[in-house]
């Protein structure tokens, strides 16, 4: 059980699985949704039918939410609403379990007017598989102990978040159909796409970056990017369009998936994507990962004939040791780049390979015209109405 400073505003107790890499992940979501840990909890299954945790555990809970004057509770994993009722009922807290503390961390990062459309229907996405219990409970005049029902009539609140959904998914057809547009130009234009994926913090801003010579926000937790940002670069003397796009993590529940689906279709339309991989991790968390972000490409259509894997932070570790963890993926070693984005170490030999693929892929005929470093006039309008 790990201590930190009782002096902080928004503190809370986390309970977490008692591995490191859970441990620190967890822990990073928290910090990264405002929230500061006064104490890390662990168990080995969070999953118990009642409260998640055991009736120990909860009486552990109990003990130092009362020692560090804490009333909120971060569990990371998913519950089911009677898990969260009871927990908050017997604890007399709010309780936040992971997709809530995703969420949490998606409105604090969200900065474009599609961005918030999109966090805001999976809130409401999440709120909807638990709005049944709270009526259910209501009904039964009991307290729904989850933070939200307030007055509401109680089939209102659940009529008003389908309301609500039918309302936000209309909003994000007409963004679709905007990007559809935007893709029949670019191929009318012959330009080649390329996107950027990944785990989050695997370090996909940075190479955006990097790749672009601008500046966007990283190293500011997970999720720091949450919208597409598209520009311009010369990729063997022609012109490619790169998209950033939002960082994958490990139990993101297809609702999640959906909401951002819009975003995430620069995916499934790229002619080649590459997927990002934090290469200083330990293969057991890489593999992790690995399956994570796979999983959630495969789900968009990605085809593996479409990938390059990009194993960034070569600062910290050898390519040695990338190439071996690569191969332990059953990764064709040939598809894979070993590189550091902040140091921009073989980035050339990135920008080679990308050549190569795409003519792989398939051929095109681009125009020369131009500054190799212009936004084109209908980007520069996605930009400007994204934000």
């Amino acid at each position: 059980m790990n201590y930190y400073p009782r002096t902080m505003d928004d503190k809370v107790i986390l309970i977490t699985y008692p591995y490191d890499e859970s441990i620190d992940e967890a822990l990073a979501l928290a910090h990264a949704a405002g929230y500061r840990v006064a104490c890390t909890v662990t168990q080995r299954y969070l999953q118990k039918s009642k409260y998640g945790i055991g009736k120990g555990k909860l009486e552990e809970v109990k003990r130092l939410m009362e020692e560090y004057n804490v009333n909120r509770v971060i569990m990371d994993e998913v519950l089911k609403p009677t898990q969260e009722y009871n927990l908050a009922k017997e604890l007399s807290a709010e309780i936040i379990d992971r997709e809530k503390l995703i969420l949490n961390i998606f409105e604090r990062r969200a900065s474009t007017a599609e961005s918030k459309i999109q966090v805001k229907l999976a809130q409401l996405r999440y709120e909807l598989t638990r709005a049944r219990e709270k009526v259910r409970l209501a009904k039964k005049g009991e307290q729904p102990g989850f933070y939200g029902l307030g007055r509401y009539e109680v089939d209102d609140y659940y009529r008003d978040i389908k309301r609500r959904i039918t309302t936000l998914k209309k909003r994000l057809v007409e963004v679709a159909k905007r990007r559809e547009l935007f893709r029949r130009q670019r191929s009318r234009e012959g330009l080649a796409s390329v996107s950027l994926a990944g785990y989050t913090s695997a370090g996909k801003t940075t190479l955006f970056n990097t790749l672009v010579g601008e500046y966007h926000d990283t190293g500011k937790g997970m999720f720091t990017t949450l919208s597409t940002y598209t520009r311009a670069i010369n990729v063997n003397n022609r012109k490619v369009l790169l998209s950033d796009t939002v960082g994958f993590i490990s139990k993101l529940p297809a609702y999640m998936i959906e909401a951002f689906r819009s975003t995430l279709e620069e995916l499934t339309f790229a002619d080649l994507v590459l997927l990002v991989i934090d290469g200083s991790e330990p293969l057991h968390m890489i593999k992790k990962k690995y399956h994570s972000s796979t999983s959630i490409l495969n789900e968009l259509q990605v085809s593996e004939g479409r990938l390059l894997y990009v194993f960034n932070k070569l600062d910290l570790v050898d390519e040695e040791s990338i190439m071996k963890n690569a191969r332990a993926l059953n990764i064709n070693i040939e598809r894979c780049i070993a590189l550091s984005a902040k140091y921009a170490k073989n980035i050339d030999i990135l920008v080679d390979k990308i050549g190569k693929a795409l003519d792989f892929i398939t051929p095109y005929s681009i125009s020369e015209t131009g500054n190799n470093n212009d936004d084109y006039s209908y980007l520069e309008s996605l930009r400007l109405d994204m934000e």
